[in-house]
C-alpha cells in the first residue's frame, strides 16, 4: 500500500477530530469527513443541553497539546459545558488550526466504502489494496484515495423509534409532524411548540430525563403545560440510577430530579407502557399499545419526544468486511462489555486497537459508533481508542497495547430500593461513600476494568457524552 496515502477519517465529532490530532502528532496525513456544513453538526443539534461530565473528561491530549502551542487557554476542567459550548470553545478552535483545517471536508456525505479495485468477495492481495471513499459534497459525486479508515460517524442521526419492537410504531411515520427525537431546544427554539402542550416523553435513560427537565421548568412558566413520562420498565424506580453513588455528580442528580418530578406530581408516569400505534384524532394524537398485558392508551397529546437511544448507520460499509454484535450492534468483542443483559456496571475495562480490529485490515470503528445501541459511551473512552488505533497505525504496537484511561469513578448501579448490595470484591455493584468526588483513575492492564454480572436484581444506567 501507498503510505503515502492519508488515513480517511469519517465524521467530524469530538472522536473524530480527536483522530485528526494523534495523526498530527505522528505526522501521518489525513482526510476527514463531515456531512454538516459545520463542524461537530450533530452536538449543534443539543448545543442546549449541558454535558454531565466536566470539561477535564470531554478533551483529547493530543488534541489539546495542539491547541496550547498557539495559545489557546483550556477552559476550567471541573465546569460542565454546553453542546455550544463544547464546539465554540474546544471542537470549533481545533478545527481552524493550520495541522488540521486544510484537510476537513464540510458537507461531504459518505455513500460508500471499498477496496480499490477489490469487491467484498475478493480475497487475493486485499489486505494491500488502498481504500475509496465515494461521498457527495454539493451534488456531485467525489472520491478520496485513502490507507486506512477511521469511522467515527457516532449514532446520533438515526434515533430509535418509540415502539418496542424498535421498528417504527404504526402511525410513527405518519404523524412525524407531533413528534421530535433526542433532546428538544425546550426552553429555546422549540418552547412555543411546547407552551400549554400536553406532552409525552417516550425513554428511561438520561437524554429523557434532560427533556423532563427542560418540561418541568417550562411548566413552572406555563403551569397548563401537561407533562407524560412513557417508559417500558416496570418500575419507574429502576430508571433514577446511581443518584449521588454516581461518580459523575450531575448525572446522578439527573435521576435524583427525575424523582423529585415524579414524587411532587409534576410528571404523570406510565410505565411499562409498550406503544405499537399511533392515531392521529382532529389537530391531537393518541397513543395505543399495552400495559401488564392489557390495552391502554394516552389520548389528546400534541407533542411527542422520543429519547430510545440511537443506534449506528451501516449502509456505506456494505462492500467492506466489517463485523458488528448480532445484538448489541457494537465491535463484536466489546459487546459482553456493554450489553445491559448482562453487564451490571457504567464502567467497561480498557480497551484498544485490538478489540477494535476488524476483518478488514486497517479499518476500524470507533467512538460511540463502536457501542453499537448501547448506552454507556464517554468521550475519554472515544479519545482512549483512537490513540491506540493511530499508534497501530504508525506500526508503534507497544503505545497501541499500553492502554490509558482516564475516567471518572463511576458508582452508576441501579438498585432496586429494597435491595441491599454487599460490598465485596467479586462484586462491581458496591456501595459507596454518598459524598462522592471526582476521581479519574489511569488504568494500564488490558485485564483489569469491571466485572459482568446476571444478577436480575441490578441493572446500570449510563448515557452518551450529552
Amino acid at each position: 500500500m501507498n503510505t503515502q496515502l492519508p488515513t480517511a477519517i469519517i465524521g467530524g465529532g469530538p472522536v473524530a477530530l480527536a483522530a485528526a490530532a494523534q495523526l498530527v502528532k505522528r505526522n501521518m496525513p489525513f482526510i476527514l469527513f463531515e456531512r454538516g456544513a459545520y463542524i461537530a453538526s450533530s452536538i449543534l443539534s443539543w448545543k442546549h443541553v449541558r454535558m454531565f461530565s466536566p470539561w477535564e473528561f470531554n478533551m483529547d491530549t493530543a488534541a489539546k497539546e495542539l491547541l496550547m502551542e498557539t495559545g489557546w487557554t483550556a477552559p476550567a476542567k471541573d465546569h460542565m459545558p454546553t453542546g455550544l459550548e463544547l464546539v465554540n470553545e474546544y471542537l470549533l478552535p481545533l478545527s481552524q488550526l493550520d495541522q488540521l483545517q486544510p484537510f476537513i471536508q464540510l458537507q461531504s456525505s459518505v455513500k460508500a466504502i471499498y477496496r480499490k479495485g477489490f469487491d467484498k468477495m475478493k480475497t487475493a492481495g486485499r489486505d494491500t489494496a488502498s481504500f475509496i471513499i465515494e461521498y457527495e459534497q454539493h451534488g456531485k459525486l467525489l472520491r478520496e484515495e485513502a490507507a486506512s479508515v477511521i469511522d467515527a460517524t457516532g449514532t446520533w442521526l438515526k434515533p430509535n423509534p418509540m415502539s418496542t419492537s424498535s421498528h417504527p410504531a404504526e402511525g410513527e411515520l405518519q404523524n412525524k409532524n407531533h413528534i421530535q427525537y433526542g433532546i428538544p431546544d425546550i426552553l429555546g427554539a422549540d418552547k412555543q411548540r411546547y407552551a400549554g402542550k400536553n406532552i409525552v416523553v417516550v425513554g428511561s435513560g438520561h437524554s429523557a430525563i434532560q427533556s423532563l427537565t427542560l418540561l418541568n421548568e417550562l411548566k413552572l412558566e406555563n403551569p397548563e403545560t401537561t407533562i407524560h413520562w412513557v417508559l417500558r420498565k416496570k418500575k419507574v424506580s429502576e430508571a433514577f440510577g446511581g443518584g449521588e453513588n454516581d461518580g459523575l455528580p450531575a448525572r446522578g442528580a439527573l435521576g435524583t430530579r427525575a424523582n423529585q418530578y415524579v414524587q411532587q406530581g409534576n410528571v404523570q408516569v406510565h410505565t411499562p407502557f409498550l406503544i405499537d400505534r399511533i392515531k392521529k384524532e382532529s389537530e391531537t394524537i393518541t397513543l395505543y399499545g399495552t400495559k401488564l398485558d392489557k390495552a391502554y392508551s394516552i389520548d389528546k397529546i400534541d407533542e411527542v419526544i422520543v429519547a430510545t437511544g440511537a443506534r449506528p448507520d451501516f449502509s456505506f460499509l456494505s462492500e467492506l468486511r466489517y463485523a458488528a454484535d448480532t445484538s448489541v450492534e457494537s465491535v463484536p468483542q466489546l459487546a459482553d462489555l456493554i450489553d445491559p443483559n448482562i453487564h451490571s456496571c457504567g464502567t467497561v475495562r480498557p480497551h484498544g486497537e485490538a478489540e477494535l480490529r476488524q476483518p478488514e485490515k486497517d479499518f476500524y470503528i470507533v467512538g460511540s459508533k463502536s457501542y453499537g445501541r448501547a448506552p454507556t459511551f464517554l468521550l475519554a473512552t472515544g479519545y482512549e481508542q483512537v490513540r491506540s488505533v493511530v499508534a497501530a497505525l504508525a506500526g508503534d504496537f507497544k503505545a497501541a497495547r499500553e492502554v490509558q484511561l482516564h475516567l471518572p469513578e463511576t458508582g452508576v448501579c441501579s438498585v432496586s430500593r429494597s435491595t441491599e448490595i454487599s460490598d465485596n470484591s467479586n462484586s462491581c455493584c458496591t456501595t459507596t461513600p454518598k459524598k462522592m468526588s471526582i476521581r479519574p483513575i489511569a488504568v494500564t492492564s488490558m485485564s483489569s476494568g469491571c466485572c459482568s454480572s446476571n444478577n436480575a436484581s441490578t441493572s446500570c444506567e449510563t448515557d452518551t457524552g450529552c
